[in-house]
């Protein structure tokens, strides 16, 4: 998807830039039913503005519903919307259980103030309590303030998508490995995932998604020696 595409923490707007105080006073909460007729329109209106695709009601639906808990949103002192990040956690092809960043958006004017990140940290958190392996998402590959964000988190550029955005823009697939050996586990194309099927074939398909994983983790391993946390720290 390509809310993950958003500008996050870009650089200055003609905007009027809110005092620090504001931006130190924010609420970081998650989100819940209880909240869906004060938040989901604002969360719906927020994103819009800088999505490379349009979403109908239900595909906010679709998350909020099932992963409301994974939503993390920025509120002021006046319980308004400053920003919102939009996740997703389920088990990959039969595989690993992989977290994913749908949507994460900011308003203009709060942009460049570490807010971006936050949401980003937060979720991450979040999915990592929820035995999350992997977290993956998608960003525009000219995004480069996003893909600073989550790059100094360390997520590693997987794939070059080509076109893949409705609007002709080519993305990269970017994915954090949250436990070892992650990038060797199998996954399975649907017809495979069964339990039956899984248990006959005693292995995974070598394909494409597979191939990926294990240059991640080549990548992971032998990378100036460098090891990253979620909380940008290398050591």
């Amino acid at each position: 998807m390509s809310g993950a595409s958003s500008d996050a923490d870009a650089s200055a707007s003609n905007h009027a830039k809110p005092a620090d105080a504001a931006v130190d006073s924010l609420r970081y909460v998650s989100y819940g039913e209880e909240k869906e007729s004060a938040y989901l329109p604002a969360i719906r209106q927020l994103i819009s503005k800088d999505l490379s695709e349009p979403y109908s009601i239900y595909v906010y639906r679709y998350f909020l519903y099932q992963w409301g808990p994974l939503t993390v949103m920025a509120l002021d002192e006046g319980d308004n919307l400053i920003g919102v990040i939009v996740c997703k956690l389920e088990p990959h092809r039969g595989g690993p259980m992989r977290g994913y960043i749908a949507m994460l958006a900011t308003k203009e004017e709060y942009r460049g103030r570490g807010i971006a990140s936050k949401l980003v940290r937060m979720a991450v958190e979040k999915m990592i309590e929820n035995d999350a392996d992997e977290i993956a998402l998608e960003t525009e590959v000219d995004n480069i303030p996003s893909l600073r964000i989550y790059e100094k988190l360390g997520f590693l550029r997987t794939k070059r998508l080509h076109r893949y955005y409705l609007n002709g823009n080519t993305a990269f697939r970017l994915v954090l490995y949250l436990k070892p050996g992650i990038p060797y586990k199998p996954t399975y194309p649907p017809e495979y995932m069964g339990e039956d099927a899984a248990q006959s074939s005693g292995a995974g398909l070598m394909d494409e998604d597979l191939l990926v994983r294990q240059v991640a983790q080549m990548r992971l391993e032998d990378v100036e020696g460098e090891k990253h946390s979620i909380t940008g720290n290398v050591s």
